[in-house]
């Protein structure tokens, strides 16, 4: 049977490092709060770092681990890895130690850069301090390693079903033509960006190596705004801020505070980019992008596994918006095909991905790699080898429309979570029997983790309390459930797996609550 499938047309070249070196080097390349580097600065910092590692026995392929505070450091550290053609490791600190301690040790990574407090993580890692921009004697001529497709840039690690994350290597190839599209997509290529994302979410690349690669100006947020609505929009006004990439739920969020704001007049914003989790175009989201009209609205979709998928402009006319808005068209040097489970339909299906998005696969889990990048005859464009998504979509018109997932992974807050890892961590506690964490819908339109819990048969009852503490240890707390109940048993379908439906609604009614109003 032949699949449905979309091109997104052949990509730009063109190597990051090639671009960062023909910028202005006196234009500003990074904001952090009261320090202004430019491009010759930041250049100049990353082969500072570059000669660190490299003093330190780093080569081409290895691992090597960053961890801080969101800011300039982290990001100069970034470029050092990859000015040797190393594989940077981003740790976010916001996760639990040992989520953390397990990210590093199963990376391999031989060397820890780090700003802030001293991390506590354990393992063989050197600790290494991320020196200032202007810390030492000057960088020498390093020239940096040559972009090869097959190169690692970054591992990142996401949720995985066995309890723990499982890392996730992008190659050169696929991020090279991300940010290379980035730079030519938007209103213009040298936007001032607001970097909003954590260090452990794959945007974060979008946002600064996107806005690098145009001779952009990346200006940090700080933390403390990340989840203030109004304190943010009065700092993008501040900071002259034209290009912004939020989470779904931060977007709502902002809308609001666009809505009820007296003047509005000093927003620059010129493209607003959502990604991580469905778009829903809410009324006030509506109200927003009529108040900033100079504003675009852009719906982007990937995974950590195949990075930036499709992209999707929602039109000028905002009362043409619907409410749910496609996915889009595939990026340059990207194939999509949809498998149908119903040779009748065949544009509905899982959405396989194929081309310059997919990743060199998961680190030491070769059958999930034989389960998930999948050798396939050669498709359209010539391509053998597939990442399946588990994403149901519909591709018609030219145009991808998202419908749901087909296994057990939910976006909350722009958080890819596999419900089976919180499974995992529940089942093995003490008097935990069976477990099931599901996905609730809210009246906003945005999902809510809940969890069910049965006890062993000659035992009591699990302590909900401690249960959830446990899950605030491992776990980040996107992923941690908002309750935790104890039922008698867990409804199962016909097969015998756990009915999560089913569970979801003995959940609601066990707490009171109306279906739909988690």
């Amino acid at each position: 049977m032949t699949m449905v499938s979309l091109w997104g047309g052949e990509p730009v070249p063109g190597c990051l490092f090639g671009s960062l070196t023909e910028a202005d080097p006196d234009r500003v390349a990074l904001v952090d709060g009261e320090l202004l580097l430019t491009y010759a600065g930041l250049l100049a910092w990353a082969r500072r770092i570059a000669d660190l590692l490299d003093e330190h026995g780093v080569r081409a392929g290895d691992m090597v681990a960053v961890t801080g505070p969101r800011g300039a450091a982290t990001t100069a550290a970034m470029l050092g890895i990859t000015y040797l053609g190393a594989v940077y490791v981003p740790l976010d600190p916001e996760y639990p130690r040992r989520r953390l301690t397990y990210m590093l040790d199963d990376s391999g990574a031989q060397v820890l850069l780090h700003t802030g407090a001293v991390p506590q993580l354990g393992g063989t890692a050197r600790l290494l301090a991320i020196p200032g921009p202007y810390d030492g004697a000057a960088p020498g001529d390093r020239k940096p390693v040559d972009c090869r497709p097959d190169l690692g840039f970054y591992a990142i690690y996401t949720s995985g079903s066995t309890g723990w994350p499982k890392g996730v290597v992008i190659p050169h190839s696929c991020l090279d033509a991300m940010v290379s599209w980035q730079a030519g997509h938007s209103p213009q290529p040298d936007l001032r960006t607001a970097q909003f994302a954590p260090l452990n979410f794959d945007v974060s690349f979008q946002e600064i190596l996107g806005t690098l690669r145009g001779g952009g100006t990346v200006v940090y947020v700080p933390e403390e705004l990340r989840r203030h609505p109004a304190g943010l929009l009065s700092w993008l006004v501040a900071n002259r801020i034209e290009r912004l990439f939020l989470p779904y739920m931060a977007l709502q969020m902002l809308a609001i505070a666009v809505t009820t704001a007296a003047d509005v007049s000093g927003v620059a914003l010129r493209e607003v980019n959502v990604a991580g989790e469905q778009l829903v175009v809410t009324g006030d989201i509506r109200t927003m992008f009529r108040r900033l009209p100079a504003a675009r609205l852009v719906n982007h979709y990937g995974q950590s596994e195949s990075a930036m998928v499709t992209s999707h402009v929602l039109p000028a006319d905002v009362d043409a918006w619907p409410a749910i808005p496609p996915i889009g068209v595939p990026l340059p040097g990207c194939e999509v095909l949809v498998d149908p489970p119903d040779p009748a339909e065949p544009e509905v299906g899982e959405l396989l991905v194929a081309g310059l998005p997919v990743s060199l696969g998961y680190l030491h889990r070769p059958e999930l790699n034989a389960d998930r990048f999948r050798t396939v005859p050669p498709t359209p464009r010539g391509h053998t080898t597939v990442f399946r998504t588990g994403d149901l979509v519909r591709a018609a018109g030219g145009t991808v429309t998202f419908l749901s997932r087909v296994d057990s992974q939910v976006k909350i807050r722009g958080v890819r979570i596999d419900l089976a890892e919180v499974d995992a961590h529940l089942l093995g506690r003490p008097g935990v029997k069976a477990a099931a964490c599901v996905s609730v819908p809210t009246p906003s339109g945005t999902r809510k983790l809940r969890a069910a819990v049965t006890a062993h048969d000659d035992g009591p009852p699990p302590d909900v309390y401690t249960l959830r503490q446990y899950l605030r240890e491992v776990l980040p707390e996107a992923s941690v459930p908002a309750s935790i109940t104890v039922l008698p048993e867990l409804p199962r379908t016909p097969s015998g797996k756990i009915d999560r439906d089913a569970v979801a609604g003995l959940v609601t009614a066990a707490l009171g609550v109306r279906p739909g109003f988690a």
